[in-house]
């Protein structure tokens, strides 16, 4: 399979990651239950008309997707690819807010029609008057991965030559409150939330938008070589290590070989033993961690993958993801390791450039 690489980076996320040099200024979040992105100006954008028709998460990935492609020096690209795991919810919970009120009558088609997850790379291709392939993956936390997978098979098989993939989630009132109900959410007597040793469930949640472009052609702006990528729905705690030595086996790789490895420790201590488990199996490696930036949410990993890439590309690492004291000279591989509440494991491998 032919080398495919990621030639642009934009986030929209709870950290400031839209402007240069964001490293020194990230800020851990550990003692609130939910965690709000920072909004661009989005009427440098979108016209103020179309902003009030818009969700979150379309407006999030409007101007992330526009940050990509522009980084990428791409007018159009040859596929849109987004994963999502929640869609565009706020419009949904109008939509069913509405048939409640109105008891299932004379209903507006507008949130429905707005609702539905392609919504957002639809409108991306509106935007650009694209009539490439479009298309929305929602498989929880492993949709950024999924739109990875068909991205590299379309740029591999010489279906696309650069192929904008992104992944969004926002989040929405109804839903915050259902999931903290069901303790998805940690609990405020929880806080602060020790993400590393937690001994209580639940998680601090988030939201954000991360786009890419992947091409054929290394540039001079490529950030990462996207070497491969490993999705299982269900993974045995026992068998993390055996999951995760075999997807190293195949691309050639021992634990030494991996410079950095990124886990998803999000304070939930049903979950996280996954991530400790995997963390034994990489000694001699920097072991960083995210969730205390972004929060936990569908598509987390974007956020994950954004920082890869821009550790990548200049070979330092921010102090405040670091696990242990492992700091190697030069940062070639990257391993990526996600799940959401145990279950969808996902892995991805990234080399630099």
């Amino acid at each position: 399979m032919s080398a495919v690489y990621i030639n642009s980076a934009s986030c929209i996320s709870v950290q400031d990651t839209l402007k240069d040099h964001f490293f020194q200024d990230l800020k851990p979040e550990n003692s609130v239950q939910t965690l709000k992105a920072i909004d661009p100006n989005y009427k440098e954008f979108i016209p103020p008309a179309m902003i009030r028709r818009m969700s979150k998460t379309v407006k999030m990935s409007s101007v992330a997707s526009h940050y990509a492609l522009k980084e990428a020096g791409i007018e159009q690209p040859d596929a849109i690819i987004v994963g999502t795991g929640m869609g565009c919810s706020q419009d949904s919970e109008k939509f069913l807010k509405n048939v409640i009120d109105n008891h299932e009558e004379f209903l507006t088609p507008t949130f429905f029609i707005q609702s539905t997850h392609n919504t957002v790379a639809g409108q991306i291709a509106l935007g650009l008057q694209c009539h490439a392939y479009n298309f929305t993956y929602v498989n929880t936390s492993s949709s950024l991965e999924f739109s990875f997978l068909d991205a590299k098979l379309q740029i591999s098989d010489g279906e696309a030559e650069n192929v904008l993939v992104g992944s969004t989630d926002e989040q929405t009132g109804r839903t915050m409150e259902l999931y903290c109900l069901n303790n998805t959410i940690k609990k405020e007597e929880h806080f602060p939330v020790d993400y590393l040793h937690s001994e209580t469930n639940g998680v601090i949640w988030g939201e954000g938008a991360a786009f890419f472009v992947l091409g054929k052609d290394k540039t001079e702006h490529s950030y990462a070589r996207l070497k491969d990528i490993k999705i299982s729905s269900q993974v045995d705690l026992q068998e993390t290590s055996a999951f995760v030595e075999e997807f190293l086996d195949k691309n050639g790789l021992n634990h030494d070989d991996i410079d950095a490895v990124i886990l998803g420790f999000s304070g939930d201590a049903r979950s996280d033993v996954y991530y400790a488990k995997a963390a034994e199996l990489f000694p001699a490696s920097s072991q960083l961690y995210y969730k205390h930036l972004s929060g936990e949410f569908n598509t987390a990993s974007g956020f994950s993958t954004f920082m890869a890439c821009h550790i990548l590309k200049e070979q330092q690492i921010p102090e405040v993801m670091m696990i242990n004291k492992v700091k190697k000279g030069e940062i070639r591989n990257i391993l990526l390791y996600n799940h959401l509440a145990g279950e969808d494991h996902s892995l991805m491998l990234l080399e630099r450039a």
